[in-house]
């Protein structure tokens, strides 16, 4: 090597392999960090390991074949990965201190893998949002909402209060509030609500479409419809019962007073 370099580099030549040993070490345990990850991943879903476990522990897995090159590379130029290691203990434990909030997202991230109230693809309501859970990762669970936008939920938020898991049971109950005038007998009101909820797309038929008389306001008595749906498809089945009970009470002449109309909008 000496005879390859400058003499005035000459000097410098062990540690000038040293850099070029670390870097190639560096280049290459990078790489075999992401092949880590990706034959992990892939792995653990033969193994039919949940989703959200597999990439958490592939995770892991990278990080420590990148720690592990880090002390490789840097034992190539001459530091003493002893002391090293010694040193990076230390100061591990200066920065989990300080960075306490991230310790607790990673154990909170940690806890939601284990006891699992939700996983990737649930529909979830946490730390006030929700939407469809897209990724657990380390320190944060990333979802979707309706609207398609990111949600980016540090996972000390997410499981520090109640976690409303939207799709894990399956089916959903659908319920459609509805005014009608006074003087409208009650079972017929019923009957129509429950036979048009009935007849839309996608309700389930089991537990069957029901009805109850709610309560009695100013100007209309207010009934509430419930039918059941798949989860995927409770907000279409919502909508279509809307739809299929305001056109069957229209059909029968039985009155909509228009405050309710104008009131349910503003709910919807």
């Amino acid at each position: 090597m000496e005879s390859l370099l400058p003499e005035s580099l000459a000097p410098y030549s062990d540690l000038i392999v040293g850099a070029a040993k670390a870097i190639l070490i560096f280049v290459v345990g990078a790489i075999a960090a992401r092949w880590a990850n990706s034959l992990s991943v892939a792995l653990f879903r033969q193994r039919k390991l949940d989703e959200a476990v597999s990439r958490f522990l592939a995770s892991l897995i990278q990080y420590a074949v990148l720690a592990a090159t880090i002390v490789a590379a840097l034992g190539a130029v001459g530091v003493e990965t002893t002391s090293l290691i010694a040193i990076l203990g230390s100061a591990a434990l200066a920065v989990g201190l300080a960075l306490q909030g991230s310790l607790a997202n990673f154990a909170s991230g940690v806890m939601v893998l284990i006891f699992r109230p939700f996983t990737i693809g649930d529909v979830i309501t946490a730390a006030g949002h929700t939407g469809k859970v897209d990724e657990i990762g380390l320190f944060a669970t990333t979802m979707v909402s309706p609207d398609n936008q990111k949600i980016i939920i540090p996972n000390a938020q997410a499981t520090g209060g109640s976690i409303v898991n939207l799709t894990v049971l399956g089916t959903r109950r659908v319920g459609v509030e509805i005014g009608v005038a006074y003087g409208s007998k009650p079972s017929e009101v019923m009957e129509i609500l429950i036979k048009a909820a009935g007849s839309v797309e996608d309700v389930l038929p089991d537990p069957a479409a029901a009805a109850a008389l709610t309560s009695f306001g100013a100007s209309s008595v207010n009934y509430t419809v419930f039918t059941w749906a798949n989860a995927a498809d409770w907000l279409a089945v919502t909508g279509g019962t809307r739809v299929a009970v305001y056109n069957a009470l229209n059909e029968a002449g039985i009155e909509i007073p228009f405050d309710q109309v104008v009131m349910h909008q503003a709910q919807s």
